[in-house]
């Protein structure tokens, strides 16, 4: 009889009892233990082909690593470290990609992914960074090399190289904070071209003639629906669209947003608000207004956006556009789980739309000041 205990299920992710994989004892064939010659004899592959699909499936073609999983099961092949994770903890796993966990948009989109995974039962694992194509191809051999289900991947910078990568791996996922509906796959989008509209209509409607657009990169689609709903706000008020002044960025950040305000003060003639791209440039615009001796709203009225924790618990508390980051991440992780569900039929995707909400604070609420 064999005395051994079961193998420890890994680690950082413990299996619940009902995902205890059946087997926790290895089987023997003809009074010895299956080992992995017997795997890559069933399977008519090598032995070097069997250690890569427990080790390294990322490089095994499908087809084969499919194979050879079925031998491993048939078998009853059980590795310490390897079959109980291919069939155990890690089916049980979503991933999310976001691009960096400094920016609190960001943490509180996985957030809402981590509510969807445990509504399911199921755990998360999030990867930071994926601007860069090596980023990306990190993230994919540690996806891919423990099975997870899929993944939430955040639009912005590159995105359009992770999707592309990510298919070719075979690797489903989820488009989250994407505008437009993602082909062949699910999506979850807010509609910035409403943002942009409310923010520069709230402007308006305070008095405000004279508005300064401080954006962020203009290849980044959600800085430009932000700049066209703004401009349509305008257009809608019957001003000219000489009343908007853009003072780009090269980032979205409290440093660029610092330097922005640098350059807003620079002007000849100051604008009496600011629109800026996000809270962060918000934030450190109104550090420089600061340092330079003017008051906010009094001498300038800032509205930002995404309506970051920080933006209500700043100095001068910040109006902003909401964007329901946490509801964004909850619905992209539920649409990635039921598109990868075993009962799932069809090949129908879903684009979820989310509509901004503006919040009214005291960093707008002064009447503009006259210009003499």
């Amino acid at each position: 009889m064999d005395r051994h205990p079961p193998p420890t299920p890994p680690s950082p992710i413990d299996a619940s009892p009902r995902d205890e994989p059946t087997r926790t004892w290895t089987r023997r064939t003809a009074g010895r233990r299956v080992g992995i010659k017997d795997v890559a004899q069933a399977a008519n592959v090598s032995l070097g082909t069997v250690s890569n699909v427990l080790n390294r499936p990322e490089i095994v073609a499908e087809t084969t690593r499919a194979r050879v999983l079925d031998v491993i099961d048939s078998l009853g092949y059980v590795r310490a470290e390897g079959a109980r994770q291919l069939r155990g903890w890690a089916a049980r796993v979503i991933a999310v990609l976001v691009q960096d966990l400094a920016n609190p948009f960001f943490t509180a989109l996985a957030a809402g992914v981590e509510q969807a995974a445990r509504e399911a039962d199921l755990g998360i694992l999030v990867c930071v960074g994926t601007r860069e194509p090596a980023e990306v191809a990190r993230h994919l051999a540690l996806l891919t090399s423990h099975q997870v289900r899929g993944a939430v991947l955040t639009s912005g910078e590159g995105v359009g190289s992770t999707v592309a990568a990510f298919r070719r791996n075979a690797v489903p996922f989820v488009v989250a904070d994407q505008s437009a509906a993602q082909p062949g796959s699910c999506s979850v989008g807010i509609d910035d071209i409403a943002g942009g509209h409310a923010a520069v209509r709230h402007l308006i409607e305070r008095g405000h003639r004279s508005i300064a657009l401080v954006s962020g990169p203009d290849r980044l689609q959600q800085v430009r629906d932000r700049l066209r709903g703004a401009y349509r706000a305008v257009a809608e008020a019957g001003l000219s669209t000489d009343s908007l002044r853009e003072v780009p960025c090269r980032a979205l950040t409290v440093s660029a947003g610092l330097d922005a305000g640098h350059r807003l003060l620079g002007m000849s003639v100051r604008p009496t608000a600011v629109f800026c791209a996000n809270d962060l440039l918000a934030l450190g615009l109104m550090q420089a207004l600061y340092e330079a001796g003017l008051r906010v709203p009094d001498d300038l009225a800032v509205i930002g956006y995404d309506d970051i924790e920080f933006a209500a618990s700043a100095i001068v508390p910040l109006t902003s556009v909401r964007r329901p980051a946490v509801a964004m991440g909850r619905h992209a992780g539920r649409l990635l789980i039921e598109d990868t569900s075993p009962s799932r039929t069809g090949q129908e995707h879903a684009h979820v739309v989310l509509q901004p909400e503006l919040v009214v604070r005291r960093s707008t609420m002064a009447a503009p000041a006259r210009r003499t």
